[in-house]
């Protein structure tokens, strides 16, 4: 990591607002599409805000690839524990990205197997 990523001066204010709509989502999904929006809208402005926004376009469409999946084996009883990993799984990304982007520092990675960003 540059030492330019580690300073705490970068805008990461849209990427904090993408957090909130996405954890907002588990009430009403409509945010999370706006949030994804917003996040696409948002690129290329900074690389830390880059970072997290990267994590945030692959939260969400691996977010919708699971609950399609959890929708589609719900008539076997599978996918109320597909939805209820991706309930636990989603907030773990949302707070832990957040908590990076409050201390302005950049996603560098997952770890548990992309449940937590570092």
């Amino acid at each position: 990591m540059t030492p330019d990523l580690q300073k705490t001066d970068h805008d990461l204010m849209p990427a904090k607002i993408i957090y909130g709509l996405y954890a907002v989502g588990y009430l009403v999904a409509f945010t999370s599409i706006a949030g994804v929006v917003y996040a696409y809208i948002s690129r290329g402005k900074d690389q830390v805000l880059d970072s997290h926004l990267r994590f945030q376009i692959r939260t969400f469409w691996i977010s919708l690839l699971l609950a399609f999946l959890g929708m589609l084996t719900m008539m076997i009883g599978i996918g109320f524990l597909i939805w209820g990993f991706l309930a636990v799984w989603g907030l773990i990304r949302v707070i832990s990205g957040f908590l990076l982007a409050n201390e302005g520092r950049p996603i560098s990675g997952t770890k548990y197997w992309g449940i937590m960003a570092y």
